[in-house]
């Protein structure tokens, strides 16, 4: 297709000059507000363009830096672009002189409008370089030198003093375990977990913090406490201890520059102290002991005796494999009240929140020296009422506070998480009132993106539930649940969730760094482990090589690209996603893949009727075959955005071998495949495994497998994604509604009408009459179900990027699928250049969509026509407007090309 941008010149159409409407806004250094510790030489930037005018494009930039904000300001630069002629206002490198670990560095940014209009120098944005290689650190690795610190956390405390006056200070912290720093009893940030889980034996995340409002002339004083973790805690389906190594450790580096221009530099080394507080066990699956009685009163201080401490041991542990943060961290997000206090028919003593959440309870409580309090977790309650935790399996997700005693106490964990909707007490002293309780919720702290909305309340509440399995499995890696002894990173489960998470949430930092660990734990061969951070290993049941497990190394790094057009992502990722469709080559003959061990369409509809021979079990192999080629199409795709010719002709020639050999041995001459299930016929539609001519009719059999089972999906984890993505693209979004709003099991809405407040992990989680699905593996917040709202956002409100030109939204496509029992739906999306949105509503014969594209972009609008529509804009005729280009009618649709600005088309 024409790029769109083509009919500013080609036709009548006014282009405003804008110089007092334009600004520029929400500057950002890699995806990030003012961030502080970069370790990227070359650190991209992007902004926005903000106007109330339509058809609103750039026609240049010019970017400036300096490393001091008072130079920037007189318009003094270390660094300029100077003017570019460019549209480009995302992930501009920075190309100036070598960058300085520790400095921070000022920039600004202004543009011209297409009629050669400057606008404002933007406000001025900063980031601040990290370490940058090992001989930055001066700091040394330090593990406690106090026994007791297997299982009890310990506590490790720095004095130093200086006289002068503070212009910045800067700590930068990380750890083998998990950390939480405080200086001067302040705490050091407000993230959680960190440094958080990475292939830590391959690289290792530290934090950078801006410290200066914690300092003071005189003496002060560092504190430090340490927790397992992922590291060394108990963790995996066995509860091994020591996954990544038998030590704790921390190392420690703070900056201080006075403001007479000297500096002083604070580490960890062997001057330190160390002993052991009130964190008696802190572990990711059992939960954390806090005895308030062995509290250390003013070890965060300066002043503090700690004559009998221990002294630290320092340790020659590796930082070549130091790295500085990628995505945003864990953080507090939440605070939820409870909406119900219940006894149980046993008697126990349970608080509802009313949402199953991820994070931890703040409890108050007053009581005796001694008194013990436990704190047991669950997401639901029995059938009966009662408390019910069996699929945690063996995680005792419980919290233990032993109160100091005589004084009302704040209790709440540091080094541990828990998936739940109910807390059961035992021990608590005195009655149990709401106010002294508070279910604290934790994710990582991406940015939200999207929202949508509907005139069903149960689609609503689904989309609700999505949401929320999000922010409960989004804890620095996307994990298959938060409750259980899992907690892991399973690749099947993110890659089929991907563009769903792509628009609730601003998540290419956080799929950046773990996509790293991707390629990190990739096998030698080229097979890709089941879960990442890989801790199963690489022998039997655990080698990776599961179709739509393993193709995670090709799918996230295609649609990343897609969503932000950062071609950094697929240039990191190319040689992880090159290995793996050549391992898949290894395996398989005469282009077959029919070899290994595959989940196959896990968990999909598995009851079958003996009276008909129908069956949902669908041929793990034929799934194989198509990942093949969906992977193979997928390395395509990067090499050409990439410019490599060769891997361009060597792999489509693959792709098209593949493809035939998946005709030849999975399906009939009129296109019936083998298994004859609409997961067999998803993918091959999905995937574009049919010549044009057996399409319509494998579509046909796809509606027929429904309607079969009476209007009712019968697909898992890897066919389920692309449903109603297939069905409306083959001209069925009938059907696709009908599925979506279908209330019976098994569908998305049977959860919702039993209650659910995230998406589960079983279409019956819980059963018809009340009985619960296997403890194994039942888990109620589990996202993988969730990937419908991809479907709901870009084919039922319509919002997406322009087929083959709109990476990132440059270009848009905005297209909604009018159906099902709906009478309006709309959805918003902060896309890399601003908000993009789209809301339609249907009353008798008239649809009026409204549609908001956001400045330098362009998008082709696609208008339902209502039977023998007049289609008009802001209430005149098509023609009558000079801000829009009419294409014509395409099939269902009146076509429009436009720019940026809000739009309100009436069809009737």
């Amino acid at each position: 297709m024409t790029k769109v941008s083509f009919f500013f010149l080609g036709f009548q159409c006014i282009v405003l000059s804008v110089l007092a409407q334009v600004k520029v806004d929400r500057l950002r250094t890699e995806n990030l507000q003012n961030p502080i510790g970069v370790d990227v030489r070359q650190p991209c930037f992007s902004w926005q363009l903000v106007s109330d005018q339509r058809n609103v494009l750039q026609g240049a930039y010019e970017i400036r830096v300096a490393a001091d904000a008072a130079d920037l300001a007189k318009g003094k630069s270390s660094w300029t672009t100077g003017k570019v002629s460019s549209e480009q206002s995302v992930h501009i490198p920075y190309n100036g002189a070598v960058l300085v670990a520790g400095r921070r560095y000022y920039w600004q940014v202004r543009v011209w409008d297409k009629q050669g209009t400057a606008s404002a120098w933007s406000t001025t944005a900063f980031w601040q370089m990290g370490l940058l290689q090992v001989t930055d650190w001066k700091a040394q690795w330090m593990v406690p030198g106090v026994e007791d610190s297997l299982y009890a956390a310990p506590l490790m405390r720095k004095e130093f003093s200086n006289g002068k006056k503070i212009k910045s200070a800067t700590a930068y912290i990380t750890a083998h375990g998990l950390y939480e720093a405080q200086v001067n009893g302040k705490r050091v940030g407000d993230a959680y977990l960190t440094p958080g889980w990475t292939s830590y034996h391959k690289h290792l995340q530290y934090q950078a913090y801006d410290v200066t409002d914690l300092l003071k002339q005189g003496n002060n004083a560092v504190a430090v406490t340490l927790g397992d973790g992922w590291y060394r805690g108990n963790f995996s389906f066995n509860n091994e201890r020591n996954i990544y190594g038998t030590d704790i450790a921390l190392l420690f580096q703070l900056h201080i520059t006075y403001a007479d221009g000297t500096t002083q530099t604070v580490v960890s080394d062997s001057s330190w102290k160390s002993s052991t507080g009130a964190i008696r066990y802190a572990g990711m699956y059992d939960g954390e002991t806090i005895d308030a009685r062995l509290d250390k009163k003013g070890w965060t201080l300066a002043g503090y005796n700690d004559a009998q401490w221990s002294s630290v041991k320092t340790a020659d542990f590796s930082k070549a494999v130091l790295t500085a943060q990628y995505n945003e961290p864990i953080k507090k997000q939440e605070a939820i009240k409870p909406v119900k206090i219940i006894t149980t028919p046993r008697g126990e003593q349970v608080i509802d929140f009313g949402q199953n959440l991820v994070g931890w309870v703040q409890l108050k409580v007053k009581g005796k020296p001694g008194d013990k309090i436990t704190v047991s977790h669950a997401e639901v309650l029995d059938k009966k009422g009662n408390f019910y935790t069996e699929n945690l399996r063996k995680a005792k997700a419980q919290d233990v506070y032993i109160l100091k005693g005589n004084e009302e106490e704040v209790f709440e964990p540091h080094f541990t998480f828990h998936g739940f909707r109910y807390i059961k007490l035992e021990g608590y002293p005195g009655p149990v009132m709401p106010d002294n309780f508070t279910a604290v919720v934790l994710h990582s702290n991406m940015e939200p993106t999207g929202s949508f909305t509907s005139s069903d309340t149960l689609i609503n509440q689904l989309q609700h539930n999505i949401e929320w399995g999000l922010k409960g499995n989004f804890l620095d890696v996307p994990t298959d649940c938060p409750q259980r002894n899992e907690r892991m990173g399973w690749t099947g489960d993110a890659q089929v969730f991907f563009r769903t998470a792509t628009f609730l949430r601003g998540v290419n930092n956080f799929f950046t760094k773990w996509m790293k660990d991707v390629a990190a734990d990739q096998q030698p061969e080229g097979n890709v482990p089941h879960v990442i951070p890989n801790i199963l290993g690489n022998k039997g049941w655990a080698k990776g090589e599961s179709a739509g497990w393993a193709d995670v190394a090709t799918v996230i790094p295609w649609e990343m690209y897609k969503v932000y057009g950062d071609k950094r992502i697929l240039e990191k990722q190319y040689a992880s996603m090159k290995a793996w469709v050549d391992y898949i080559q290894t395996q398989s003959t005469d282009n077959l893949w029919n070899k290994g061990r595959h989940y196959g369409d896990w968990l999909f509809y598995s009851i079958t009727d003996d009276n008909d021979g129908r069956s949902a079990i669908t041929n793990k192999y034929l799934i194989a075959q198509c990942f093949y080629a969906h992977s193979t199409q997928l390395l395509i795709n990067a090499a050409k955005a990439l410019n490599k010719t060769e891997d361009v002709a060597t792999y489509t020639a693959l792709l098209q071998k593949v493809k035939t050999a998946f005709l030849r041995e999975y399906t009939t001459p009129n296109g019936a495949t083998m298994s004859n299930t609409q997961t067999s016929y998803v993918l091959a539609l999905q995937f574009d495994m049919l010549p044009d001519t057996l399409r319509p009719q494998a579509a046909r059999r796809l509606v027929e497998n429904i309607r079969q089972y009476g209007d009712h999906l019968t697909t898992g984890f890897l066919g389920t994604p692309y449903l109603c993505h297939v069905l409306s693209r083959y001209g069925y979004s009938d059907v696709a509604y009908t599925l979506l709003q279908q209330q019976t099991y098994p569908s998305w809405l049977y959860p919702v009408t039993k209650g659910a407040t995230t998406i589960w992990e079983r279409w019956d989680g819980i059963r018809t009459n009340g009985d619960f699905q296997a403890a194994s593996m039942n888990s109620f917040n589990h996202y993988a179900y969730g990937a419908i709202g991809d479907w709901m956002y870009r084919v039922m409100v319509g919002l997406d990027t322009e087929d083959g030109e709109g990476a990132g939204y440059k270009s848009i496509r905005i297209q909604p699928h009018i159906g099902g029992k709906f009478t309006h739906a709309s959805a918003f999306y902060e896309t890399p250049y601003g908000k993009l949105s789209c809301e339609w509503s249907v009353a008798g014969a008239q649809l009026i969509l409204r549609a908001e594209i956001p400045a330098n972009t362009t998008a082709t609008i696609y208008v339902p026509l209502m039977g023998n529509a007049v289609v008009m804009l802001d209430g005149q005729p098509l023609t009558a407007s000079t801000d829009i280009q009419v294409v014509g009618k395409e099939n269902e649709y009146m076509v429009v090309k436009a720019g940026s600005g809000k739009y309100e088309f009436t069809s009737r």
